[in-house]
């Protein structure tokens, strides 16, 4: 079980570094999304990049230090389910909601295993 949930923070690290730069570069049709879509503003969308960014530095750290991981897993747990909500909110449905709910669920076991064994 050890190696399985540190396979899934493994992919969660890729996945929000690549999410959150995304964000960070000022990419014009994510912010043209942020803006258009989903009524946030542009720094909405460079602190959630920050963040992304952030949690995903801490899952790494977590590898070693599994406080940062468990506080990592808090932060973009709270960040998917707002992401969720975001595009439900928009009108996009599931289908597009679907990345950030499975991303939820993968932070989610990250979050309540522990030391590899899930409690």
């Amino acid at each position: 079980m050890k190696w399985f949930t540190r396979i899934i923070q493994g992919i969660l690290i890729i996945a929000f570094l690549m999410s959150g730069f995304v964000k960070l570069s000022g990419n014009t049709q994510m912010l043209h999304d942020f803006k258009e879509v989903y009524g946030y503003s542009k720094s909405m969308m460079y602190t959630i990049g920050s963040f992304e960014v952030i949690g995903a530095i801490g899952l790494l750290v977590g590898y070693w230090k599994l406080i940062l991981g468990k506080l990592a897993s808090v932060g973009l747990a709270i960040i998917m389910v707002g992401a969720v909500f975001t595009h439900l909110h928009a009108g996009q449905g599931m289908s597009v909601a679907m990345v950030p709910f499975v991303l939820l669920v993968l932070t989610l076991i990250v979050l309540f295993s522990r030391g590899g064994k899930l409690k």
